[in-house]
């Protein structure tokens, strides 16, 4: 199964759709994105449609409803989750300006998990309840 994206305004995704294999093939059974492309405006009616990977194997990050859709980079930028956080150009996805702790065996078996704290701009332990 392929799936597309397509792209609204801001190059914002705002829904993925699914075609199967079959529809991108070209005359000598290789799959072609521009024959998805073609199969999804016949469908819906035009639109901008990239094609996602499920894998990310190409354009960096499967697209989600809200991912950017960055044209210089040709990869899907998911949002922003906090202010301080960066991106990382090799894989499209935003980072903590610091990494987060490993947590301890201990902490592991005490439910504890690091939470991101914008404000302080530090990881915080906090405990599953």
């Amino acid at each position: 199964m392929a799936h597309f994206a397509k792209i609204g305004l801001n190059s914002k995704v705002i829904s993925v759709h699914s075609v199967h294999n079959n529809e991108l093939l070209d005359a000598n059974g290789v799959e072609q994105e521009v024959n998805g492309i073609t199969f999804l405006t016949n469908l819906h009616g035009w639109a901008i449609w990239k094609q996602t990977s499920y894998n990310n194997n190409f354009r960096k990050n499967f697209a989600g409803i809200g991912y950017t859709y960055d044209e210089d980079r040709d990869a899907f930028i998911p949002p922003k989750p906090y202010n301080s956080w960066v991106l990382n150009e090799e894989t499209c996805r935003w980072e903590a300006p610091i990494p987060e702790p490993e947590l301890t065996q201990e902490q592991i078996d005490n439910n504890n998990y690091y939470v991101w704290n914008e404000t302080n701009t530090t990881w915080d332990l906090t405990v599953k309840q």
